[in-house]
Formats: C-alpha cells, structure tokens, sequence
C-alpha cells in the first residue's frame, strides 16, 4: 500500500516553518544596507563592526569563560552521576531527581539559584554562573553518558576485578576509555547549552558582568540590526558544530560498541 504524498506535507511545513526564519536570519547578515529588513546586497561589513564592538567581545570572553567552566564541573559530575546511576543504583527516584534540572524550566531553577545564593550570601559573578550551568547542564551529561553505558560490555569490568582490580582502577582503564565518546559528547552538549542560556544567567551572574545572550538582548531592546543579525549567525555556526560532532561522536562509540 502506497503512502499517499499529502502525509509528507505536514512534515515539510514543519521544517520549513523551523528553519525558514534561520536561514532568512543567516542571509540578512549579510546584507549591505543599514535595515535589518531589507536585504541590499552582499557585504561583510557587519561582522567587521561586530569585530569592533567591544561589549561584543566583553560579553564573548565572559560566555567562553562561564561554557569552559561549567563543561568541565557538568562533564565530571555528569559522568559520575551516569555511572553511579547505572552500576550502583536502581532507584527510579534518584534517576528522576537526577535528571530534573533537564526538565525543569529555565526561569524556576534561575530563580531557585539566585534564592540558593542569597540564603548562603554568595556574591554573583562569573563563579557564580558557571555553577548554575553547571548544575544545569550536568543532567544532559548524565543523560547522554547513560546512552553509552548501555551500550558498554559489563563483563569486562567484571573480570578486572576479578582479577584483583580495585574499583578505581577498574574505572580508569576499563569502564572510562570504553564512555570517552559519550563523555566527549555530553561536554560538547554542556557547552553548546551554556553558549546560547540566557535565563539562568541573567538570574546568577549579577550586574558587573554580562554574557553574550544578555548583551544580545539589551542591543534588541532598542531595535534588531544586521550587527545583531551577524552575530546570531556566527552563535548558530558554533552551535550547530557542536552538535552535529556530538552526534556523530555517539554514533562512532556505538558502532565500536556494536564490533
């Protein structure tokens, strides 16, 4: 029985619906003229003066800082909290409340933060956010990580320690090398997430420092420019590279997995 063509019209209307503004978004960065609306010709002169801007560049330094850090606490955590989960409990409430920070919306947990911090009167900064996306990010670590220890072959564990193999050890040689693309792939995620969050941040980083998404958002407030426009394009780029190497990263693992 033949699938009739009319079922593939809502599929492509999605898609088109999606990413249509994206790719008028990519093309209008490049426009030649002042409007962000009218589309003059092709010049680079945005990303010129985008290079230029030094709140720009400010709020690019603070964003790498707050990514790279919150990656390395999410991505070590994250990767414990897989394995804890997976090899040393079978508790659903645990997995639930592990994996509440992924489900939870942005603004409650910004909140819940930003109330956290007062009760222990910790000044808000740059530390302060790459906590909270730590925090954040740690269960789409997790999550990922668990993806790839299903997929890993237990007994070898087992036959390191029954070789008199201590469970640290067992770890560091057995159970890590075999989780390194889903360990590669959650950090590429965690990263990816903190890059482009705005909410927590705007909650937990106070007012002396700004990330990229907060600069974005006071420079739209007065009205969207092809500066704006080149920026959010390059976000997208990075984005977008992350993910697609994250994907094909937890392909590779399983596939080795498979062999």
């Amino acid at each position: 029985m033949r699938r009739s063509k009319l079922l593939y019209v809502p599929f492509w209307a999605t898609y088109v619906f999606l990413y249509l503004p994206i790719v008028v978004l990519v093309v209008m960065s490049f426009n030649s003229g002042d409007s962000a609306y009218t589309y003059e010709g092709f010049s680079l002169k945005w990303y010129g003066e985008l290079a230029g801007n030094e709140r720009v560049r400010d709020g690019l330094v603070n964003t790498l800082i707050v990514a790279t850090g919150s990656t390395v606490i999410a991505t070590v955590l994250g990767t414990l909290l897989a394995v804890g989960l997976a090899r040393h409990s079978k508790s659903k409430t645990l997995d639930a409340i592990a994996l509440m920070p992924a489900v939870l919306p942005d603004l409650v947990l910004g909140i819940g933060l930003l109330v956290f911090y007062g009760m222990i009167q910790l000044t808000l900064g740059l530390y302060s956010a790459v906590l909270a996306h730590g925090v954040f990010a740690m269960a789409f670590v997790a999550a990922v990580v668990r993806t790839r220890l299903a997929n890993t072959d237990t007994s070898l564990e087992e036959a390191s320690r029954d070789l008199g193999a201590g469970p640290v050890t067992t770890f560091m040689k057995i159970t890590l090398p075999q989780l390194g693309p889903g360990i590669v792939a959650g950090a590429l995620l965690a990263f990816t997430l903190s890059l482009d969050e705005f909410v927590i941040a705007f909650f937990t980083i106070g007012n002396s420092d700004q990330t990229l998404p907060i600069v974005i958002y006071s420079m739209i407030r007065f009205g969207v420019t092809p500066e704006i426009n080149a920026l959010a394009a390059i976000l997208l780029l990075v984005s977008f590279t992350a993910v697609i190497a994250g994907q094909r990263l937890t392909k590779i693992g399983e596939s080795r997995a498979q062999d």
